[in-house]
């Protein structure tokens, strides 16, 4: 079935009504964003030292206070004051002999983030607890992991419209038990949920816009989108300065998923996909929202082009077809929709899981978490520029090929030379690195949504974000271990990075063609060759030779039937005895060879 040049551009293509709706696609990202960053502002670590106990001290130190106190209590480095040792003093000593925990807790230098109290003061999560931290966000992450996964399945089977309600509505009150968390274990759980209920959200928003547009106007409704994320990412260091308690902040981001499903849960704003209902055979519900986009789009077509027996023919199926489900096992027997989700796959997990070894260089500059901050958002503002620019001009393999071979050579001199270069050497090779590993997160989830199936798109799409998610996960993951093992980290995913390039040049190329319907169609992808051939064409003489494509003018053409009439005619005028004294060709011979 070929939606977009047979249903899509006779009810008006991307007119007035698509258009609305790409653009109400667009904010409810700057909402996502704002649920996605707020773990990094939660769990910012402020500066901190022991709170001086004096019962550790001799008796006639005791009473000291200020500077003094903080001098015979608390060791001090070049560094500054320890963050997790107090001296320990022997009986009757004068001086203290060695050092151990602290005793009574930890001051903290706040604001952190913009944040005056965050999980990370109220429950102590420093020092021997400092890996509760990093697990909080292993445990979110792996939240939109298993939200990519089992959600997307729910929008293939469900629909993209009603997986969006059910994740945005149990979203919220989610995003209210984190608010009201009592303890590290129960944010630790409700983090999980909600990371997989915004997952949800995000999944099904992403698919349903992208099946909204005809192949000119997809790569930049989806690359618009991927600004407003940008942009909530940028909104919420504001919001946090504002709200100062992260209880408050994690309820005014609840608000804001409140609003967006009080707002766009009504049909007019995010109707169901027609594309995925003609799919998967759904005719009535099909053939009303092709209506509601025609009308919505200014054009009136006749009541035939609804009818049951045209969206039949296009389907290209016998009588009345029952709605018409599939599942990854069906998926698994494939070979081509396989390879292409597998690869893609791939190159989303090296993008996301390489990022970590660039984003580790940042740590030296100041302020320590504004400078990481804006700057990964300005990179990613860059990424999604850059692929403005060239995907729809050079398509998408050659452009994610080419961000992949960057990234892979990046992280090569990195791992190679870091301490043979110059620091502002080190983070020009970490901002590339950065701006390239984004931009191929980015494409390999575009690619990949062009190139699979209708059909299937939701579960193998969250299938390849699911992936992108692991890579993400690996930061986290390192620091819980102290960053214990990184070098064969960067080893390891430097070496996937040149693997990927090999596994690239496997993709079909997408750029202008209309999105796949069914399996056969996405098994009927087929990729360019890698080098045009070079090899010379015989021609026949009467032919000039042509360019591929290109039909042989009216010029050409006339003096072939010309040629070809003075034969019959001469053929005509010989008389058949002389016919018969014409040489036979000997058997398996060529005439012209014969002298």
């Amino acid at each position: 079935m070929e939606f977009d040049a047979r249903l899509l551009r006779p009810a008006g293509g991307f007119g007035r009504r698509a258009r609305l709706l790409a653009a109400a696609s667009w904010a409810p990202n700057a909402a996502l964003a704002l649920g996605f960053f707020a773990g990094l502002l939660l769990a910012a670590p402020p500066a901190h030292r022991c709170r001086p106990d004096p019962a550790l001290l001799p008796p006639a130190l005791r009473n000291l206070s200020g500077r003094a106190l903080l001098n015979a209590s608390v060791p001090r480095g070049p560094a500054g004051w320890s963050r997790c040792l107090l001296y320990r003093y022997a009986p009757g000593a004068a001086g203290p002999n060695r050092t151990g925990p602290c005793t009574r807790g930890w001051d903290y230098e706040l604001p952190a983030a913009g944040l005056r109290s965050s999980p990370v003061t109220q429950w102590d999560l420093v020092c021997s607890d400092r890996w509760k931290v990093p697990l909080e966000q292993t445990t979110y992450l792996l939240g939109w992991l298993g939200g990519c996964i089992a959600l997307g399945l729910a929008c293939d089977r469900f629909g993209r419209r009603a997986t969006f309600v059910f994740s945005l509505v149990l979203a919220v009150p989610l995003g209210i038990g984190v608010a009201l968390a009592v303890n590290y274990l129960m944010l630790l759980s409700l983090r999980l949920l909600l990371g997989a209920a915004l997952a949800g959200t995000f999944l099904s928003l992403y698919v349903a816009r992208l099946e909204l547009c005809d192949p000119p106007h997809r790569l930049m409704v989806v690359m618009v989108a991927g600004f407003f994320w940008v942009a909530g990412k940028l909104l919420l260091p504001g919001l946090a300065v504002l709200c100062r308690q992260w209880r408050l902040l994690q309820g005014a981001v609840t608000l804001t998923l409140a609003l967006l499903a009080t707002c766009w849960g009504c049909p007019s704003l995010f109707p169901e996909s027609p594309r995925w209902l003609l799919a998967t055979r759904q005719l009535e519900k099909g053939r009303k929202g092709l209506r509601a986009l025609a009308e919505g789009n200014g054009v009136t077509l006749e009541d035939e082009f609804y009818s049951q027996e045209h969206l039949l023919a296009e389907l290209e199926c016998d009588g009345a077809p029952l709605p018409c489900y599939h599942t990854l096992g069906e998926v698994f027997s494939t070979r081509v929709i396989w390879r292409n989700g597998l690869i893609l796959g791939f190159t989303a997990f090296i993008g996301s899981g390489i990022r970590h070894c660039f984003t580790r260089n940042l740590a030296p500059y100041r302020p320590q978490f504004y400078f990481s901050y804006f700057l990964l958002a300005a990179l990613e503002v860059a990424a999604c520029l850059f692929l403005c620019l060239t995907v729809n001009r050079f398509g998408r393999r050659p452009v994610l090929l080419l961000c992949t071979i960057l990234t892979g050579i990046a992280s090569l001199l990195l791992l190679a030379l870091t301490q043979y270069l110059l620091n502002w050497i080190i983070l020009t090779l970490s901002v590339v690195g950065i701006a390239c590993s984004q931009a191929v997160t980015m494409l390999s989830i575009f690619f990949a949504s062009e190139v699979l199936p209708t059909v299937v798109r939701g579960a193998w799409l969250g299938l390849i974000m699911a992936a992108s998610f692991v890579g993400k996960a690996a930061g986290p993951i390192m620091d819980i271990q102290n960053n214990r093992g990184f070098f064969l980290h960067h080893v390891v995913f430097a070496s996937f990075a040149i693997l990927s390039v090999l596994s690239i040049m496997l993709l079909p190329e997408s750029k202008g063609k209309g999105l796949p319907e069914s399996l056969q169609d996405g098994e009927s992808q087929r990729r360019p060759p890698l080098f045009r051939s070079s090899r010379r064409r015989d021609h026949l003489p009467l032919l000039s030779p042509r360019s591929a494509g290109q039909a042989c003018e009216a010029r050409d053409y006339a003096h072939l039937v010309t040629a070809t009439k003075r034969m019959l005619r001469s053929h005509r005028r010989t008389p058949p005895r002389d016919r018969q004294l014409l040489p036979e060709p000997a058997p398996g011979g060529d005439p012209q060879e014969e002298t």
